[in-house]
């Protein structure tokens, strides 16, 4: 064998290193921007509102990258940005504990949480499915109701870029959350 055969050989020796370097860094290096904090608030949450607690954690994701004190430009607030207005009826109509957790308290995790899987609870009996659900959290049901009546694939009918986005992440991160922590929630679906 040639030098040249060498260096190949070589070469190919190098890439398959490097290969299976990637192949077991990469679930950490995912990790670090598929973080996965308030594990047992998510599935408390999840227990509590019949929630698969993958879908929490993706929307907790996609709406405040797990950053509790989180305020949006419209005034949303918390780990899953809920607009005080909005909580203050999720309270008011009696999906949470008023007793228990306080719309004057969104930036608690374990509040904020709540109130945000419970917001997602009444979409889902709303809806009957998670993605007009996931639409209307984003855009509002009075948008997915209009949209649904065009085509009943909300996916096929939204109008708004910003909403069709969040969709698209939302499974996304939900898919990477399963995947990446097989085990830290339990759920039968």
């Amino acid at each position: 064998m040639g030098s040249m055969g060498r260096r190949i050989i070589k070469m190919i020796i190098a890439l398959a290193i490097l290969c299976l370097a990637f192949w077991f860094v990469l679930p950490s290096v995912q990790r670090l921007y598929f973080k996965l904090d308030y594990v047992e608030q998510i599935q408390e949450a999840a227990d509590r509102y019949h929630v698969n607690p993958y879908w929490i954690a993706a929307m907790i994701k996609c709406e405040s990258n797990f950053e509790p004190e989180a305020v949006s430009s419209a005034g949303a607030v918390g780990l899953m940005q809920i607009m005080p207005t909005t909580a203050e009826d999720i309270e008011r109509t009696g999906l949470v504990d008023a007793t228990a957790y306080s719309f004057e308290n969104l930036t608690d995790p374990e509040t904020n949480i709540n109130f945000g899987t419970a917001y997602l609870r009444s979409l889902v009996e709303r809806y009957h499915e998670m993605d007009p659900a996931i639409a209307a959290y984003n855009a509002g049901y009075g948008n997915v109701d209009k949209w649904l009546e065009n085509d009943s694939d909300v996916r096929n009918s939204v109008e708004f870029r910003e909403t069709k986005k969040y969709l698209r992440d939302v499974h996304r991160a939900k898919d990477y959350y399963e995947t990446l922590y097989p085990d830290a929630f339990e759920w039968e679906s």
